[in-house]
């Protein structure tokens, strides 16, 4: 008879879960927010989805195949890095810019590591990066949601020429009845204008004519949904939640007329799609029990100070970003005691003597006198 026998390091045993069903499982997620983005904003975003997702697909294939980048459209990282993109971004965003966005967030954000499980940011969030840096007017361009007719045309800012503004961006919106403050985000108003959207509006993205994102209460559902499937680490977005809540609270109660109510800084903006979606990306956050609440705590905390105290209404981008940058230092600090390693006070107490027994108190007997000499030096006592 004869066997084979196979050498290999652990882990030896093997769950049933492989990048591509979790990725497939996080789409699918996915799926239902997007729809009702498209359901709030009409064939303008659904364009800007198919577009940006398209772009990162195809970009991501041409550096698999030049060898630049391991993995391959199949495992559908590079569909979450559209989708997320396209969530991320104003509805209205022209599609050329979309196009140049999608391409950044895999150049810049998975090929120049060298592909999946290397990257150091979320791909997403590079690409949200450079077109807030190099689009800033129409990354802050919002429309209204509930439009009527936005299911039969497209908002004009979508189907913009490069380099160029529409035209009839402003008969548009006259046309629409709409002024600035109804364009307006939520986080813009209260930042620019001293105004605190309604909670509940907040909470299902249902006000009407509100620049408002994805549904937050969709989007933990969703959330929910991957937990319990254990497709996420619900730790980390309970660390994001719990800490942004926790410092708007006090900020809150120190000074109820310069600050909003904690309800609105945990359901305005992109809180909850970062939360969930972004900071649990499983190659930019920490594995380690204690560093995934560092990690959420720290995004959490920086999402608010970025929101009050600077000149961006918005600030979960730069939290996630710095986060992951920070990641590696997190994972090092937080790293679980090797068994045995670490010795307890009494036993440190215990080596740390050095015990010689003295000849006079051997006891004589007919057997062989066998003397004990104990002597540690910061080693466990040996006889």
């Amino acid at each position: 008879m004869s066997a084979t026998i196979e050498i290999r390091s652990a882990p030896h045993v093997k769950g049933g879960y492989s990048v591509e069903k979790i990725m497939r499982h996080v789409v699918y997620s996915l799926l239902p927010v997007c729809a009702f983005f498209v359901f709030q904003y009409g064939i303008s975003a659904l364009a800007s989805m198919v577009v940006i997702t398209a772009t990162c697909l195809l970009t991501e294939r041409f550096f698999v195949r030049t060898g630049t980048q391991s993995g391959s459209i199949s495992d559908f990282s590079a569909t979450i890095t559209g989708l997320l993109l396209a969530l991320s971004v104003p509805p209205g965003f022209p599609l050329w810019m979309g196009v140049v966005t999608g391409f950044i967030a895999i150049a810049l954000g998975k090929a120049l590591f060298g592909g999946i499980g290397f990257n150091v940011f979320n791909p997403a969030l590079v690409g949200r990066a450079f077109a807030q840096a190099a689009f800033p007017t129409a990354i802050a361009s919002y429309t209204a949601s509930f439009l009527p007719g936005r299911f039969t045309e497209f908002i004009p800012s979508s189907l913009a020429w490069p380099l160029m503004i529409p035209p009839e961006t402003a008969e548009w919106l006259k046309l629409k009845q709409l002024d600035a403050l109804a364009g307006a985000t939520p986080l813009g108003q209260w930042k620019f204008e001293g105004i605190v959207a309604s909670a509940v509006d907040l909470m299902t993205s249902l006000g009407g004519h509100m620049a408002v994102g994805p549904s937050p209460l969709l989007i933990i559902a969703c959330g929910a949904y991957l937990a319990s499937r254990r497709f996420m680490d619900w730790r980390i977005p309970a660390a994001v939640i719990s800490s942004a809540g926790l410092v708007a609270s006090v900020l809150y109660a120190y000074n109820p007329s310069h600050f909003p109510n904690p309800l609105f800084t945990l359901f305005s903006g992109g809180l909850m799609l970062g939360a969930i979606y972004m900071a649990t990306d499983m190659v930019t956050s920490p594995v380690t029990s204690r560093g995934v609440w560092i990690y959420g705590g720290l995004i959490g905390l920086l999402t608010v100070v970025i929101r009050y105290f600077s000149g961006l209404p918005e600030g979960v981008m730069y939290a996630i970003l710095f986060a992951n940058a920070a990641m590696p230092l997190i994972e090092r600090i937080s790293q679980p005691a090797v068994f045995g390693a670490v010795a307890t006070k009494k036993a440190r107490r215990s080596a740390a003597f050095s015990l010689e027994t003295p000849a006079s108190t051997l006891r004589e007997s007919k057997d062989v006198v066998i003397p004990i000499k104990v002597v540690s030096n910061n080693q466990p006592p040996k006889s």
